[in-house]
């Protein structure tokens, strides 16, 4: 179960929007290059301004990211906007966002330097080996713990606590949370490959029995 889960939920209460953005033109490949510069934008920011102060932003912009990735599948599924050209920047989209809002917790926390690195190295890898779990036959990998949408809300939940409550970055309290979610991304790395490789045997062994 990851927040990913939920998606269909969350995209029924963005639907009105997604009507009054195709009707005023609005195409899905412009919402995923909204969605990625706004978070550079946000990224550059806290990296030129490390203040703790500032990673209130964080919950707030990783919100509107979200829907802003909800919205534009929703425009390309619904209003017959999809294209190879969006497939590709909502892929790169999701890793250039990822990489401008996560990096700045360096500055942070430098004694966590390497496990943010890793948390970003694995948040890359689980997202590529999604895109290639679809590119060998099976589909679009998106199994947790850790998808896309449970790393925002997890850094949201960062910013928000570094924001209010700065004096806990002195703590080793981040770096040990940091070394958990790396450990879970590596699960998520396994889960993504494991179910698409038994994806793909069922469907050998459907195509065999199948006369």
């Amino acid at each position: 179960m990851t927040i990913y889960d939920l998606k269909p939920k969350f995209q029924n209460l963005l639907r009105p929007i997604v009507k009054k953005l195709y009707d005023a033109g609005v195409t899905a490949n412009q919402v995923t290059l909204a969605a990625m510069l706004l978070s550079i934008l946000v990224g550059s920011l806290l990296f030129i301004f490390p203040n703790p102060h500032l990673f209130i932003l964080l919950p707030f912009v990783l919100f509107i990211r979200m829907a802003l990735n909800a919205i534009d599948g929703m425009l390309a599924r619904e209003y017959h906007q999809k294209s190879h050209l969006g497939a590709m920047l909502n892929e790169i989209g999701d890793v250039v966002s990822d990489i401008a809002l996560y990096f700045p917790f360096v500055l942070l926390f430098p004694h966590s330097f390497g496990w943010i690195l890793l948390l970003l190295f694995l948040s890359i890898l689980t997202e590529f080996i999604g895109v290639v779990a679809q590119a060998i036959g099976a589909s679009r990998r998106y199994d947790g713990p850790i998808g896309k949408s449970d790393r925002a809300f997890i850094f949201g939940a960062f910013g928000l606590v570094i924001a209010l409550f700065p004096q806990l970055m002195t703590t080793n309290w981040f770096t040990m949370v940091f070394a958990l979610l790396s450990l879970l991304l590596l699960y998520t790395c396994y889960n993504r490959t494991r179910k698409a490789l038994n994806e793909l045997s069922t469907k050998v062994a459907h195509n065999k029995e199948t006369p």
